[in-house]
């Protein structure tokens, strides 16, 4: 039964997806409801069959003291017994049916599939975002955002159905059973529903803000925490776990001040309701005692009225919290839209196309970009790269050798000029057949926090076994494989490798990262720095796996140790954005120029520390 209801809706439904999500909560809301729409009716309409039972129970109550006060009780059984029969009937079985049926929309549909349907569209949503986006946030932030906004949602939607809804319709069949009694019963019940709106509305207006900045508190101590275990090593090498500690302090200090202020609005909500409900019950219950003693009301009407002010009591300090609870989590909500429905801006073309490469030829016309800036970065850089080129990139720090890539790479759009590869504009391609063409082996290659078969399979995830082992071999990782073991008794390729590749050398991870290139097997090849973790005895050891994956490939290597590109065709020197000088290491040395210089001030084939900061 339960898969039955925990099935009608499928949160991982295909949709298609927005760059542009709204920006307002509602709209925002509403748009992950749609494959919800039939079952919010339906439990709209059962939470209000369900307060309308509760209702009429308690007007049957007064029903039943008025018959059994009516005659003697032989008489009045006689007389009444079919229809105590038949409501006990209803009570025992369809009032458990109907009820059960508003209980699993409610938890089995709703809550579940929700919040899960929010949490997949969010984080492929934020997948999509480019690099530089990240690039501006905190990661653990933006983790807690799009971890945090979806049961906050499940809640306000499980709150309107399951409290809101009910109360409505709970209030409206109150003041019928009174009207029907006697009308003069339902003033003070109206007086107090007035009060009783008064209150919820000066709670709303300030547990929204109060929440959303608790919220806003919540993720920034989240970001400053996630901050430093991501960088434990910094710390711990700095010796500055005591700055960290009291840098975390000033956050969650401001995180307990903003909850402190978000629960005086409860105390003084639940003391002024103490005294609203007081008024409640007396004034019902008084009056109703009034007009019997004038012989304008029946006992039975008396135990009715009791009965419904006394569940009215109890139930509104649960719908006060449960409409507080709901605009508290709006205001949770509201927070991570922040994150989760920021527009795209770096997207594939509407008329975009997959890559084609046919050659491996580059064309770089005009290029610049600066960030936004003044200077740095790229400036008006052109360079043509034929097909099966290998191409060596040095330069100074912060020349704009990693901007370049960023650029091939579609990372950014680039500010002005063009990037071809074999003809085709690489902003009129779509995002991941550009990069399915490019591999790329960085200088500081990140894993995953999983196996080291699946770190090396990401670069093919179709590849066999039997391909991934070669590889992994190619790249002189299967010795040091063999000897891996985690906490949790995996080994060898199994072996988890931590956060980051954290439990691994730098050496290790890069071997692995140079594995999953070559399984990648991409026509385009790009390496940064790709040996600059390996001591000298491995890099000449993988000389020749690196030359070996270049072969009938387009290749662009940046590099400092320029022993690792001196055998390439063509090396580019850029300085402050711009080529000034391009040819053969060969050619290079003769001109006597920058590359010279960088060649004479090599040590253990590093570009010079004087030069780089001059």
């Amino acid at each position: 039964m339960f898969r039955f209801f925990e099935s009608l809706v499928d949160p991982y439904v295909d949709h298609e997806a927005t760059d542009r999500p709204p920006n307002r909560l509602w709209p925002f809301l509403w748009s992950y409801a749609q494959p919800f729409k039939k079952v919010f009716a339906v439990s709209a309409i059962m939470s209000v069959v369900t307060a309308s039972i509760e209702v009429w129970l308690l007007w049957y109550l007064g029903r039943v003291i008025d018959l059994l006060s009516g005659g003697a009780p032989a008489e009045v059984w006689e007389a009444n017994k079919t229809e105590l029969f038949l409501v006990a009937g209803f009570i025992l079985l369809v009032r458990p049916l109907v009820q059960g049926l508003d209980v699993a929309l409610l938890n089995n549909v709703i809550l579940p599939n929700f919040g899960t349907l929010i949490r997949w569209r969010a984080h492929g949503h934020v997948l999509r975002q480019s690099i530089g986006w990240f690039e501006d946030d905190f990661a653990g932030r933006i983790a807690n955002r799009v971890t945090q906004t979806p049961p906050a949602a499940g809640e306000a939607v499980f709150q309107v159905f399951d409290a809101i809804t009910f109360s409505l319709a709970y209030a409206v069949g109150a003041f019928v059973l009174l009207a029907d009694a006697d009308i003069r019963l339902t003033i003070p019940l109206l007086i107090w529903l007035g009060l009783y709106a008064l209150l919820i509305r000066w709670t709303v207006r300030r547990v929204g803000p109060a929440s959303k900045a608790a919220s806003d508190a919540r993720s920034a101590v989240t970001g400053n925490i996630v901050d430093a275990y991501t960088n434990i090593h910094s710390v711990k090498l700095f010796a500055q776990s005591e700055h960290e500690l009291q840098g975390a302090k000033g956050v969650i200090e401001n995180t307990r001040q903003t909850f402190a202020r978000e629960m005086r609005i409860f105390s003084i909500m639940d003391f002024t309701l103490v005294i609203l409900n007081g008024v409640l019950i007396v004034g019902v219950v008084g009056w109703a005692i009034y007009l019997w003693l004038g012989g304008s009301a029946t006992a039975g009407v008396i135990a009715a009225a009791t009965a419904l002010v006394l569940r009215l009591n109890a139930m509104t300090g649960w719908i006060m919290w449960a409409l507080t609870s709901f605009f508290r989590e709006l205001g949770v909500v509201s927070e991570g839209m922040e994150t989760i429905a920021q527009p795209i801006t770096l997207v594939d073309g509407p008329d975009a196309q997959p890559l084609v490469v046919t050659e491996g030829r580059i064309e770089i016309a005009g290029l610049s970009h600066h960030y936004g800036r003044q200077s740095g970065g790229i400036d008006s850089l052109d360079l043509l790269i034929e097909p099966g080129e290998k191409v060596g990139i040095v330069g100074r720090s912060g020349a704009g050798k990693s901007t370049l890539v960023k650029l091939l790479l579609r990372f950014y759009d680039a500010e002005a000029g063009v990037i071809r590869i074999d003809g085709q504009d690489i902003r009129d391609v779509t995002q991941d057949s550009l990069r399915g063409a490019i591999g790329m082996v960085q200088q500081e290659s990140s894993l995953l926090h999983r196996s080291v078969r699946a770190n090396i399979l990401y670069g093919n995830a179709q590849a066999s076994e039997e391909q991934m082992i070669e590889a992994a071999g190619r790249a002189e990782a299967l010795e040091f494989i063999a000897d891996l073991q985690d906490p949790e008794g995996n080994s060898g390729l199994d072996a988890r490798v931590g956060e980051r590749g954290v439990k691994l050398s730098g050496g290790q991870r890069q071997r692995i990262a140079l594995a999953r290139v070559i399984l990648k097997d991409a026509p385009i090849l790009v390496l940064d720095e790709a040996t600059s973790a390996l001591d000298s005895e491995v890099e000449a050891a993988i000389q020749d796996t690196l030359y070996g994956m270049m072969e009938g490939k387009t290749v662009i290597a940046i590099a400092h140790r320029l022993s690792t590109i001196a055998r390439l065709n063509r090396i580019v020197v850029i300085d402050e954005g711009r080529i000034v000088e391009s040819g053969s290491h060969s050619a290079l040395l003769k001109q006597d120029g920058l590359y010279a210089q960088f060649w004479a001030r090599q040590s253990g084939g590093f570009i010079g520390v004087e030069e780089a900061a001059e």
